[in-house]
């Protein structure tokens, strides 16, 4: 099929050469403009940008598609449909309607749960056993389109939103693909209107661990702004990112650990216990338990969050 793409981060990168590698024209690539990145802050072009001028596709990054100019160069392709996964624009009515068979979106959750922006980590957060991808006829609402294909996947007991990530991002690649195949014998089916729920923006104020609660819930937290926005405490003032944890039975004031060796750094928690298993200090690098206490030998007893 002739298809424009649209779609920023690695996510979409991996749908895009899955739809390269079947073969798929793709005269017209859509993605965010370069932002500042690194130390540096230099120009960074997105991991789509990056794919599609490997391939030596036509790349355009308009600030908006609400624009004459931005919805021309889309009308001017005759694409059959627009695939959108990650994409980071809205799409308004008048661009929605310029392909002849719609867009589609790649979204990685199993709609109508986790509409919106952060439905990997929201999943996460919530403790769901399942989650998945749906391939939807988009339309102006948000995520609200009918699907035409449901992809559900497991969420394992020790699950990252970096680990979700990557299997969700192949899984929506598959997905896509085989959509694309049936698409003249899929029909469309409305979402459900019971089960709704929103997956809001991530903020880094809400990945500061607050160790009153339970220690299922902060594990489970920490697991979830993995890699991004990174759970975070504090340790004499200075900032300490947490990157794995699990939950376990004990009990003590919250915050206060426990002990701390190579299997890992125990903390109270409002109910339970958290085992730290990857910290960062302030200005380090992630470091295993073992390597993390091996310079810390007054761990035990510290109160983090202070």
């Amino acid at each position: 099929m002739k298809l424009i793409f649209a779609g920023t981060p690695e996510f979409a990168a991996a749908a895009l050469q899955a739809l390269l590698d079947a073969g798929h024209d793709i005269p017209l690539v859509l993605t965010q403009p370069d932002r500042p990145a690194g130390r540096g802050m230099k120009l960074k072009p997105s991991p789509v940008k990056v794919l599609a001028l490997q391939h030596g596709l036509r790349v355009e990054q308009p600030l908006t598609l609400k624009t004459p100019e931005a919805q021309a160069l889309i009308a001017e392709v005759g694409a059959e449909v627009m695939v959108v996964a990650a994409y980071g624009l809205l799409l308004p009515q008048a661009v929605l309607e310029l392909p002849a068979q719609g867009c589609l979106n790649i979204h990685a959750s199993l709609l109508p749960r986790w509409r919106g922006a952060a439905p990997i980590q929201r999943a996460l957060l919530a403790g769901d056993s399942e989650t998945g991808i749906t391939i939807m006829q988009m339309d102006v609402g948000l995520d609200t389109g009918a699907m035409l294909s449901v992809h559900p996947l497991s969420i394992a007991a020790d699950e990252t939103a970096a680990t979700l990530h990557d299997r969700l991002a192949e899984a929506g690649a598959r997905a896509i693909v085989d959509t694309l195949a049936r698409l003249d014998a899929i029909t469309p089916v409305a979402q459900p209107e019971e089960g709704v729920t929103y997956a809001q923006k991530l903020s880094k104020a809400e990945a500061e661990v607050d160790w009153s609660q339970p220690a299922t819930d902060i594990a489970r937290a920490i697991r979830a702004y993995n890699p991004v926005p990174g759970a975070f405490t504090r340790l004499a003032g200075e900032p300490l990112k947490l990157w794995l944890a699990s939950a376990e039975e004990g009990r003590g004031e919250p915050g206060t650990v426990l002990s701390a060796d190579a299997d890992g750094v125990r903390v109270a928690a409002g109910s339970g216990v958290v085992r730290l298993t990857q910290l960062q200090a302030a200005g380090g690098k992630r470091l295993a338990a073992r390597d993390f206490v091996a310079g810390r030998p007054d761990l035990t007893g510290t109160r983090l969050g202070a």
